[in-house]
């Protein structure tokens, strides 16, 4: 097999298009925690008066003058959970169909559609706020089920895209943008809202995604074999590496599937993943500014310093995870445990740390940053696992997973606000504690129990041999 030049290939102006999707996803997911600040009026916003006082003040108001010509709404802490949360519950449900749907209608509709929709529901939020808070909500819930398929179709699409030893990078490039989009749209989100109005966050980042769709719909395909421009040479080389790979028959194995032992080492490592992953994104500005008594909204630069990090370190580590497959002979098995491990347990030991360092800011800042830096190895870890086991039905597992992995950002946040009614450091501590111990779990379940190779009831011809 000649691996075919990356340069200008219809694999990787997949996975660039994709990558650019998956940005303006997550900057349609987390505009709305930016946005929702300036929306409420200032005596209804979500913090409590209890500010701890066991670091000193840090004076730095600036006194700019910021437009505020948006509606504001006197919404309540509850009500601003709810509106925040919603998203997760639409999100949840369309996780397995999406995977279900990728494999009988194809990834790139879905994925399409999917991201077309959420952001028409984007373009909508506006309308929604002023019709009331149930609008709101539903719109929200409403964009989940659009995001919610989006992963799963789109693992489903890299099933017949990427060839084996190339998957580490195709895919830490194209899910690398949600990254991006987190660190891009957090400043962007806040100086929007300063110098323009909060309305505009929902109508530049809606408009830009309806602007992707079109592209996405017209230079894409589902398979290689129906693409319009890619080389013989590159169609011939993806088709014959994944010949073995794929399994014909059309029904799904659910049974053998859900008895999979290496497909529950991916679900704890996922879940255990998440767990952490969002505490600290809807925690962070909180425990910046009631314990550290730093405002991260002010410093909107710092509070995405965190996912710049794992940026980076997604599309590094996805480049390192294939040179030691192909050119080390590592096993895929071996490559998937060591980087889990490394994105699990690195983010525990510096997650832990923060707690106990008291009052050194920039030492906080810098812990918070290694440690989601370091779950980017996990993108080559257990998050493409699935496509190791079977790639047929990757966009199916995801969905499994993933499903799984959403609970997390339904009550990991609610427990660590139940955690912490007095704001203490030692309250912070126990949250720490908990989602540490949570990435220590997952990482050895998944040491334990994962698998490098194609599962027998993921390849055709599964069916004959069990009579």
């Amino acid at each position: 097999l000649v691996s075919v030049p990356a340069c200008c290939s219809a694999r990787y102006n997949l996975a660039l298009l994709a990558c650019l999707g998956f940005f303006l996803l997550y900057a349609l997911r987390v505009n709305l925690s930016v946005a929702l600040v300036d929306m409420v009026e200032p005596n209804m916003s979500l913090a409590k008066n209890t500010t701890s006082n066991v670091c000193p003040e840090h004076s730095s108001t600036r006194n700019v003058p910021r437009n505020t010509t948006g509606e504001k709404y006197s919404w309540d802490a509850d009500t601003q959970g709810w509106i925040l949360g919603s998203f997760f519950y639409g999100y949840i449900i369309t996780q397995i169909p999406g995977g279900y749907l990728a494999s009988k209608v194809g990834g790139k509709l879905l994925l399409g559609f999917g991201i077309f929709g959420t952001s028409v529901f984007t373009l909508l939020t506006p309308l929604a706020a002023d019709l009331g808070v149930g609008y709101l909500i539903a719109v929200r819930a409403l964009e989940g089920l659009g995001e919610g398929v989006t992963f799963p179709a789109m693992h489903s699409m890299w099933s017949s895209w990427a060839p084996p030893l190339e998957r580490s990078k195709l895919l830490s490039i194209s899910y690398a943008g949600a990254q991006l989009g987190t660190v891009v749209s957090l400043p962007l989100s806040g100086l929007i809202c300063y110098y323009m109005n909060w309305v505009y966050v929902f109508y530049i980042f809606g408009a830009l995604g309806v602007l992707w769709f079109f592209f996405w719909m017209w230079l894409v395909t589902d398979t290689p074999e129906t693409h319009r421009s890619i080389s013989h040479v590159e169609r011939e080389y993806i088709l014959s590496s994944l010949k073995d790979q794929l399994s014909m028959q059309k029904s799904v194995p659910w049974r053998p599937m859900l008895e999979s032992l290496p497909l529950w080492a991916i679900v704890v490592a996922h879940f255990s993943y998440n767990w952490t992953f969002y505490t600290l994104l809807t925690l962070l500005p909180t425990y910046m500014k009631e314990i550290l008594r730093f405002d991260a909204q002010e410093n909107g630069f710092l509070s995405a310093l965190p996912y710049f990090g794992c940026w980076l370190c997604i599309i590094l580590s996805g480049q390192i995870a294939d040179y030691l497959r192909e050119k080390q002979n590592f096993s895929t098995v071996c490559v998937r445990k060591c980087f889990t491990l490394i994105g699990m347990i690195g983010p525990a030991v510096f997650l832990v740390a923060a707690g106990f360092i008291g009052c050194n800011y920039a030492l906080a800042v810098a812990f918070v940053t290694i440690s989601t830096t370091l779950g980017g190895f996990c993108t080559s870890g257990y998050s493409i696992n699935h496509l190791d086991i079977a790639p047929s039905y990757a966009g199916i597992l995801l969905g499994i997973t993933n499903s799984f992995a959403t609970i997390p950002g339904m009550v990991g946040p609610v427990i660590a606000k139940n955690l912490t009614h007095n704001n203490t450091v030692g309250e912070w501590q126990t949250v720490f504690y908990i989602a540490a111990s949570i990435n220590l779990f997952g990482a050895i379940f998944f040491a334990l129990f994962a698998s490098g190779e194609v599962q027998d009831w993921a390849v055709s011809g599964y069916h004959l041999h069990r009579s």
